[in-house]
């Protein structure tokens, strides 16, 4: 590995003289001497054989070599602050990463957001991500494959959170059958036609079928349902969240049932050991609060709770 002839000290006495707009105000602005200032910025120009400045009158002006490395000392700058802030996380006890298990019926929009957001506060900790299918008592949690979860269902032995709401709608593609009936429609109605639905993660769990369909395709995610349901292949309860562009766009429809034509799902987050969850997972737990607190969608201040 070449060693560097020009050190970050120096990359910021440039990059003071030009934000500052001059040597002076850049020696008030690190609290140094002017000429130190100076000196640092003839030493990086003298250890690259360059230019950075070209004088105008009274004025030190930026050469176009100055401003190619204007562009990249900023981007040094803060890579090394946040090589720091990673290495004062870790320090403290966060960790070097963080496993969440996320249900595939949830929004995107905030956990990405969410996401975000911690990746911006934590730089040094990986996330993964692991879906898993509505519906599933995982025992993710009891495999130690995650250390935070949001699904459906609290798994037994572990205390959950209420967390959001979701609303599923029964839809299919406007040209489907179902909708050419005109008139609300009953279970009859619905098992002369094929009904889509998404497999449970686990082997150990088959789904069973909530409607006994003639006619049943069973997929491993949501999204081949969804782009299934949209294609005309058949109908399927799908979150409404996830839909939304399809329902905008008129390629999904909802379908009218006489009884029950939604369902509404909380969703719930859970620890996996709340007790021992380090800064970096709880961080990212009340930032998934924060987030969905603020988009507005939370369920009832109600804990569930279950214990083996």
């Amino acid at each position: 590995m070449s060693r560097s002839r020009v050190s970050l000290d120096q990359w910021r006495a440039l990059l003071a003289v030009v934000d500052a707009g001059g040597y002076a105000q850049a020696a008030q602005r690190l609290h140094r001497s002017q000429s130190s200032v100076s000196y640092a910025v003839r030493q990086l120009e003298a250890a690259l054989g360059v230019r950075a400045f070209a004088i105008e009158g009274r004025r030190a002006v930026l050469t176009p070599t100055g401003e190619m490395l204007v562009r990249r000392a900023r981007f040094l700058l803060d890579e090394a602050a946040a090589i720091e802030q990673a290495a004062r996380r870790l320090s403290a006890g966060w960790e070097a990463e963080v496993r969440l298990a996320v249900e595939v019926a949830m929004p995107t929009s905030p956990l990405l957001a969410s996401l975000e957001r911690f990746g911006a506060e934590g730089p040094g900790t990986r996330i993964e991500l692991l879906e898993v299918v509505l519906g599933h008592l995982t025992d993710v949690l009891g495999r130690g494959e995650a250390d935070l979860a949001i699904f459906g269902a609290v798994p037994m032995g572990y205390i959950g959170e209420p967390l959001m709401q979701l609303r599923f709608v029964l839809a299919a593609n406007p040209a489907h059958p179902l909708h050419r009936l005109r008139r609300p429609l009953s279970m009859r109605d619905l098992r002369a036609h094929r009904h889509l639905v998404v497999r449970e993660s686990s082997a150990e769990r088959p789904t069973a079928p909530p409607l006994q369909a003639t006619q049943r395709w069973t997929v491993s995610h949501m999204t081949t349902s969804i782009e299934a349901a949209r294609a005309g292949y058949g109908f399927a309860w799908l979150p409404e969240e996830k839909i939304r562009p399809e329902l905008e766009a008129g390629t999904l429809r909802p379908l009218k049932l006489r009884d029950g034509g939604e369902r509404l799902e909380n969703l719930y987050l859970i620890f996996a050991d709340r007790e021992h969850a380090g800064p970096a997972t709880l961080r990212l737990a009340q930032i998934i609060r924060d987030t969905i607190a603020a988009a507005g969608n939370t369920s009832p201040p109600r804990r569930a709770r279950h214990l083996r």
